[in-house]
């Protein structure tokens, strides 16, 4: 019979000067200790509350291999990884192996102050480069990584060059997010990107029926993908060359998912009874293999066989991305490997004892490190010296000035102020305004981003011909080139702002800061914000910028007509909102939230704007240089008086387009004999921290509370906006004063702005009657 002994990369060899045998022993203590992080987080650590702690020893184990091949044989020190969210105890283990992560951290996992439950740049101890946990974003992250280093490069700066690697697990290209980044027409160009999957062919709850390899292959090739494929090891590749062999190998190619994972679970008699189906050859095969040899030939798939991982990873091809599938089995060497349910399953203390007596690794000292001067213990110190990266230092930013000096005058829009105001920057400010990039997904006409298009260029990693530069009817002109600015994507809000996460992270990555600004639609912001909200999460500053938006968008109607998003800018950790009311409020909130882009205690922005006219005089912008900057600060800060009556009787609190029905209700209940103070609130969220910070629950400047709502002029008060009423109806908690929130609540409809407006309570009448009814 042929025995297990004839493979040269055996389990359990002794480790000495091959460099195969090592390896193995490395990977056999990579699964180790990963298995035991989890092991000790949930079974061994005190849990007084009894809630489930969790980690995913299953999900681990499948890729512990590949994770073990690619950083201790081919990663360089410029290259970046973004690790599957449930395999964070490996690349933990394999921090820990190579000397940085300290051991008391590996009892932590998912403690307070711990390791994280999925790999974080912002909180874990160790290196990471990706965040990961939200399923999609994680994966396409080095995509966006890999555009975001080459747009440093083109200002001169050397951010260095390496791989971009996503290890991805095969049920996460379910994700919509991964095909809408894999087929953006700029990724094609991006050879440095290489994906490897691990094709375990299982989800949380289930085997998978038709995992699809050969569609999901075909889908990547289309993309200009180069396909690589790792599906066996060499013992089965072996035993594919003898007599029966093309029979096994149709075999397994054909069965059904479900029906190879039970193999997986049979004893070597119920293998010999079930594996070979109705073919006699087959079963003349296998009737020659002993026991071992045939439990270990059905589970020899190629992503746990690291030599046939070294060949794929020799033949990735530079010239265009790259994705590897890796054929492997889910919870590989735990007593749960592939069992459907076996996810979330966690191995017992005694199973924990019988993988530590298989890998040579000891329950009673579950971290002991590899012996000194062992052939293993030098391959670590040898691979931690190589990948050894020297912290970022981050250069900062020329300075941005807080006002440009333009004082608007006529009729304008908040949306052609942005456009505006980055012009300006490019004359007032050069050096800043060549850190700007700014993105959008095929929008930049209609969101009057123009000019400055026509001004800085279309960044491309190649300059391309212009055909229409000669036509004398081309507004706006599409120069392609390195040195450009803004960077168009196609209709996909989910990579706007991948991209926008990463270019606002390239400071803490290569210490070059970028000041990226993302303008789209919007009533798509929402669509874009988990992955937005994910990009801050993980340290990238950036400002988003939604517009038009609104019901003051009224021909357009129905959801185009954005109505939470106020609310969303609210609540969004790492964000500061703004939704000025006039252009010189955009070009101060624009200027303020750019100064913080780009540095260790920086914040991103959202601003939403308006394609509503409005006349710019009624914002009152005061000629005294000291008063100019004295409203430029409360405008930052969130908030400003814009009409002050002798004595009031009513206060309406007004924000973004809706301030000039404000004002105009404000006249008329003047004239009621009503007096009536109008504040232009720039930003809820702002005020709500001041708030928040005045009953000592934040440490957030609260003058601009005193500035704009006063105790002494405290009233009854009418709150209003072109988005959702709550927004605002915190204000009349600042005096403790009686109100009335107007806003919007409902699905909107297509009309002129005056009847919008009076369909959702927002014209001046309903200002009006709202304020009579609070009036004393």
């Amino acid at each position: 019979m042929t025995s297990i002994e004839e493979r040269p990369d055996a389990a359990g060899g002794a480790a000495g000067a091959d460099p195969s045998a090592v390896l193995r022993e490395i990977e056999q203590r990579v699964l180790w200790v990963a298995t035991a992080i989890v092991h000790h987080a949930n079974r061994v650590r005190p849990n007084p509350s009894g809630l489930k702690v969790g980690g995913h020893q299953a999900s681990s184990a499948s890729i512990a291999t590949i994770m073990t091949a690619l950083w201790f044989e081919h990663l360089r020190s410029g290259d970046r990884v973004s690790v599957k969210p449930h395999a964070s105890p490996v690349l933990h283990a394999i921090n820990y192996l190579l000397g940085d992560l300290d051991e008391r951290y590996l009892t932590t996992l998912r403690e307070f102050g711990g390791l994280q439950s999925y790999p974080s740049r912002a909180k874990d101890p160790d290196p990471v480069d990706y965040s990961t946990g939200s399923v999609g974003i994680g994966a396409t992250a080095p995509i966006w990584g890999a555009l975001a280093r080459r747009y440093v490069s083109s200002l001169g700066a050397d951010p260095g060059t390496g791989r971009q690697y996503s290890l991805v697990g095969d049920a996460e290209l379910d994700e919509g997010a991964c095909w809408e980044a894999i087929l953006d027409p700029m990724v094609g160009e991006l050879g440095e990107v290489v994906w490897i999957v691990d094709l375990n062919r299982q989800s949380l709850d289930r085997v998978v029926p038709n995992i699809g390899a050969t569609r999901l292959q075909g889908m990547f090739e289309a993309a200009g993908w180069q396909v690589l494929t790792v599906k066996y090891g060499r013992l089965l590749e072996k035993l594919f060359t003898r007599d029966g062999g093309a029979a096994l190998r149709r075999r397994i190619d054909e069965m059904p998912n479900p029906e190879y994972q039970r193999l997986l679970r049979c004893t070597p008699a119920q293998l010999r009874e079930r594996l070979p189906g109705d073919d006699r050859e087959i079963a003349g095969l296998v009737a020659g293999l002993d026991d071992e040899t045939l439990h270990a030939a059905i589970r020899n798939l190629g992503g746990h066989d690291l030599a046939a991982l070294g060949d794929a990873f020799a033949a990735i091809d530079d010239a265009r991305p790259t994705v590897i599938f890796a054929y492997t089995v889910k919870g590989y060497g735990l007593a749960s490997e592939g069992h459907p349910q076996n996810h979330s399953s966690l191995l017992t203390h005694d199973q924990l004892a019988e993988l530590a007596s298989a890998v040579g690794a000891s329950v009673d000292e579950p971290w002991a490190r590899f012996p000194a001067g062992s052939p293993a213990a030098q391959l670590c110190a040898a691979v931690s010296a190589r990948l050894h990266r020297e912290p970022a230092v981050a250069h900062p930013v020329a300075p941005i000035p807080a006002d440009i000096g333009r004082t608007p005058t006529g009729t304008a829009t908040t949306q052609a102020a942005l456009g505006r105001a980055l012009l300006d920057l490019t004359r007032s400010a050069p050096d800043a305004a060549r850190r700007v990039v700014t993105l959008c997904p095929d929008v930049s006409s209609s969101t009057n981003l123009g000019g400055w298009v026509n001004k800085v260029g279309v960044w491309s990693a190649r300059e391309r011909v212009d055909w229409f530069a000669d036509d004398p009817e081309t507004i706006l002109h599409w120069r392609e080139r390195p040195t450009g600015q803004h960077l168009e994507l196609g209709i996909a809000e989910t990579n706007l702002v991948g991209l926008l996460g990463e270019l606002g992270a390239t400071w803490s990555r290569w210490g070059e800061p970028l000041l990226p600004i993302g303008v789209l639609y919007d009533p798509f912001v929402e669509r874009a914000l988990e992955p937005w909200s994910f990009g801050i999460y993980a340290g990238g500053q950036s400002i988003l910028v939604g517009t038009p938006s609104g019901v003051s968008l009224a021909p357009e109607g129905g959801a185009h007509q954005s109505i939470s998003t106020p609310s969303v800018g609210l609540e969004q950790p790492g964000c500061i909102s703004y939704d000025p009311a006039f252009a010189i409020d955009v070009e101060w909130t624009l200027l303020a939230s750019l100064a913080r882009l780009g540095r260790p205690d920086g914040t991103s922005a959202y601003l939403r704007l308006s394609t509503r006219p409005v006349d710019q005089t009624l914002a009152a912008v005061p000629t005294d240089p000291a008063a100019r900057e004295r409203r430029r600060r409360q405008v930052v800060a969130g908030a400003y008086p814009l009409r002050r009556a002798a004595e009031p009787a009513l206060t309406i609190a007004a924000m973004g387009a809706v301030v000039p029905e404000a004002l105009a209700a404000a006249e008329r209940l003047e004239a009621l004999g009503t007096p009536t103070d109008v504040v232009c609130v720039t930003s809820a969220g702002l005020l709500f921290d001041a708030l928040q910070a005045r009953s000592g629950r934040g440490d957030a400047e609260t003058w601009v509370l005193d500035a704009a709502f006063p105790a002494f002029r405290a009233t009854p008060m009418v709150t209003v906006l072109d988005g959702h009423p709550h927004t605002l109806s915190f204000l009349a908690g600042i005096n403790q004063v009686r109100a009335a929130h107007l806003g919007v609540s409902r699905f909107g409809q297509s009309g002129d702005l005056d009847d919008v407006y009076r369909h959702h309570g927002l014209d001046a009448d309903s200002i009006v009657r709202a304020g009579l009814d609070l009036a004393p």
